[in-house]
């Protein structure tokens, strides 16, 4: 049973300082030492395009991101601008509809979606319309850089790139310590992304900008994000998913902690599915550094929940057999005893509160298990309302 349960710890304890420590280091060498893949771009392509804006009750920010959206560098009889209302309430579509009267010499179109079953199925429902090459998506709540577009569709050269994303600042990084935590996490992710994307391709995007040819686009289940279920589809296909960090959106990270766990709890809600991916994206003669990069960023990312689960609970009863697992099961209760203090006092510490942020995230994973587990996850995706 002791070499059972040493090596239930270990093999754990690995997920966690793999996902956290050892992957980012290991990507640090492979970007300086690899002959990576260059990434080309061809800023003389001009495809016909669709954007497409996805909007649950957006009333605060629609006409915003419709303003945006006309004010992009692209040329207008090649651009359609499209909005999925996925059964809006609100005064979302009429003021797309006023929008779109003022405004004749766009190509704006409004599609609704008559049950709502989430973001992604709004997505499908639109998309199934769709006439352009290129399939732009964003947030309602995200503003594109004037020349997003066309950073987008120039990573577009080869027939094996299927899918671009683009980079997302956010703007109020130095307003709350919240937000402080997510922009600092996000820099440090899209980091990696840059190195996987020169390797090979990215292994997660963003919803706040990214494309795919309207010819490749599938139709995923309402319950998946496209941000981390369109990579690996297009890899598992032979093709690539690209980053391109000169494509740039700006929004607001969560300035509460409340909107902020909220959003981790609901990209959590198919997480289950990462204890038992398909195995065939772990072939590293077929997909080589992809696989190595799912392993490190996504597979002991998204199984970070059950590594400290399984980590802190084993390490009690092995703390009664050598030194060194009472000091880790020590070092487990304060570091965690640390976030429960930020917690009670909102103490305002750079430290601390990476240690909150990094609990909560890990709490938010695991109540998505539970949600997953009992059949209670859905499709929806409700706002953070401080990132409007």
């Amino acid at each position: 049973m002791s070499i059972f349960l040493n090596t239930i710890f270990f093999i754990n304890a690995f997920i966690i300082f793999w996902a956290m420590i050892g992957y980012p280091l290991s990507l640090n060498k492979i970007d300086k030492y690899s002959k990576k893949t260059h990434i080309i771009k061809n800023k003389t392509y001009e495809p016909t395009v669709t954007i497409m804006i996805v909007a649950h009750n957006e009333e605060k920010v629609i006409q915003d991101k419709l303003v945006n959206i006309t004010r992009l560098d692209y040329p207008k009889n090649k651009l359609e601008i499209l909005i999925s209302s996925d059964n809006s309430t609100d005064s979302t579509n009429k003021i797309v509809r006023q929008f779109m009267d003022e405004n004749p010499e766009f190509n704006i179109r409004l599609y609704e979606v008559k049950e709502r079953k989430g973001k992604t199925n709004a997505q499908n429902e639109a998309a199934a319309t769709v006439n352009s090459e290129i399939l732009i998506m964003t947030d309602a709540n995200a503003m594109l850089d004037t020349n997003s577009i066309k950073e987008l569709v120039s990573s577009f050269v080869t027939d094996d790139i299927a899918y671009v994303t683009g980079r997302l600042k956010y703007i109020n990084a130095n307003e709350e310590w919240t937000s402080a935590s997510e922009s600092s996490y996000w820099e440090f992710d899209l980091k990696m992304r840059e190195v996987e994307s020169k390797l090979h391709s990215v292994t997660a995007g963003n919803g706040a900008l990214y494309a795919c040819r309207v010819k490749e686009y599938y139709n995923f289940n309402p319950i998946e994000s496209h941000d981390s279920a369109m990579p690996k589809y297009y890899v598992l296909i032979g093709k690539r998913a690209i980053y391109n960090k000169d494509a740039v959106a700006y929004e607001k990270a969560g300035a509460s902690i409340e909107d902020e766990f909220g959003r981790k709890v609901r990209m959590s809600r198919y997480i289950l599915s990462a204890l038992y991916p398909n195995l065939k994206i772990f072939n590293i003669f077929k997909f080589k550094w992809f696989s190595y990069c799912y392993f490190g960023h996504r597979y002991c990312r998204q199984n970070l929940w059950l590594a400290h689960l399984l980590v802190f609970l084993i390490n009690i009863p092995l703390a009664f057999s050598l030194l060194v697992f009472k000091i880790t099961l020590v070092f487990q209760m304060l570091f965690y005893f640390t976030a429960l203090l930020k917690h009670i006092t909102k103490v305002d510490n750079k430290i601390i509160n990476m240690i909150y942020y990094y609990s909560i995230t890990i709490i938010a994973q695991l109540i998505g298990a539970y949600r997953q587990l009992t059949g209670k996850s859905k499709p929806f995706w409700e706002k953070a309302e401080s990132t409007r």
